[in-house]
């Protein structure tokens, strides 16, 4: 039998090329979501309840990314979310982007319809297995209410399979990636995933007219940069929004004093409770992010370091950098090489 090789963030490096690149500012990461749709910052903020309500949405569509609304509460809790999203988007940006969460059972076609009717133009629909017939159903029907006139973001999958049928089934652009992100435990209780960056790899090769979105085990600059060369036109990221000024629910202080937010995956049992009273097999944890301050800062330094990293492409805009790129495999000294090891010596001093 023959085993799938499957690599990811860490397992890979991309090789720097000549460049005439002086300034990060020559370089374009903007990335269309569609003919009349681009985000400026090719970043989206995942649709959890630590991370995307209405402060994170408005601080998104500022540095041109978008955040989309989660759906873990009632429609009206969420409509509420939506519409104060919209008023307070519409204020500073003329070409409104407000995206709202649904699922693919029970109300899932009202809360679409109730979402649209106070201002978002952007559905995701939000499950863990995307590439099912419940999601078929559920795109169809869409499809069905609303036309073309809605922009649908629907995932998750990991296959080319999944991407060419979501694609076929209606959706604008695809979640990929199943299990990588850092609160997910998905792979562990299913035994089914694939390694993120592999999934961008395999989905990349698709031949639909549709967006990829690297969505899971995203980590740094880097790894957005590595994720966008392999063919994703987008990332979306849970952790590294978390824990900031904008993202939903409480700073705390821990009993060592540092200070924290909650965090935590949606198919945690903790979640589960919370938004439908009760619990099945978990596929997730709840845990402590550090509190970051704003998340301003966060996706400047982001942007920064994406800039930086298609500079090292000599790439000046997302074309360039998927046509110029060049592969690396690196081992695992390699990867220990690649961090900052210093910190992990016995003669590291912090500053």
């Amino acid at each position: 039998m023959k085993f799938k090789e499957a690599v990811t963030y860490d397992d890979m490096l991309l090789v720097p090329q000549y460049s005439d690149i002086t300034s990060r500012s020559e370089v374009d990461i903007s990335s269309p979501l569609s003919v009349t749709k681009t985000l400026q910052l090719p970043i989206m903020a995942s649709p959890m309840d630590t991370v995307s309500e209405v402060d994170m949405a408005v601080a998104m569509a500022k540095a041109g990314g978008l955040a989309v609304i989660h759906r873990y509460n009632s429609i009206p809790e969420q409509g509420h979310l939506v519409s104060l999203a919209a008023t307070a988007i519409s204020e500073f940006s003329d070409t409104l982007q407000i995206a709202a969460a649904i699922g693919v059972t029970g109300d899932y076609l009202e809360r679409a319809t109730t979402m649209v009717a106070l201002g978002a133009n952007v559905l995701c629909v939000d499950v863990a297995h995307g590439h099912h017939i419940m999601m078929k159903k559920a795109l169809q029907e869409l499809r069905k209410a609303f036309g073309d006139d809605i922009y649908i973001i629907a995932g998750n999958v990991c296959t080319l399979e999944g991407i060419n049928d979501v694609a076929d089934w209606g959706a604008n652009a695809v979640r990929c990636n199943i299990g990588g992100g850092s609160i997910c435990s998905t792979r562990l209780v299913s035994g089914h995933g694939l390694p993120g960056l592999q999934t961008i790899f395999d989905c990349a090769r698709t031949d639909r007219d549709v967006k990829i979105i690297a969505d899971g085990g995203i980590k740094t600059s880097g790894d957005i940069v590595k994720a966008l060369a392999a063919g994703a036109d987008f990332v979306m990221c849970g952790s590294l929004l978390a824990g900031t000024t904008e993202s939903p629910g409480q700073i705390i202080t821990l009993p060592d004093n540092s200070r924290a937010k909650e965090y935590r995956g949606m198919a945690s049992k903790d979640a589960q409770l919370d938004w439908r009273n009760k619990s099945s097999t978990p596929e997730g944890v709840a845990s402590y992010i550090p509190y970051k301050g704003s998340v301003k800062d966060i996706l400047a330094d982001l942007e920064g370091g994406i800039k930086s990293g298609f500079s090292y492409t000599g790439a000046r805009n997302l074309a360039e950098l998927q046509h110029k790129v060049e592969w690396a495999r690196q081992t695992s000294a390699g990867s220990f090489e690649s961090s900052t090891h210093i910190l992990n010596t016995d003669n590291a001093r912090r500053k």
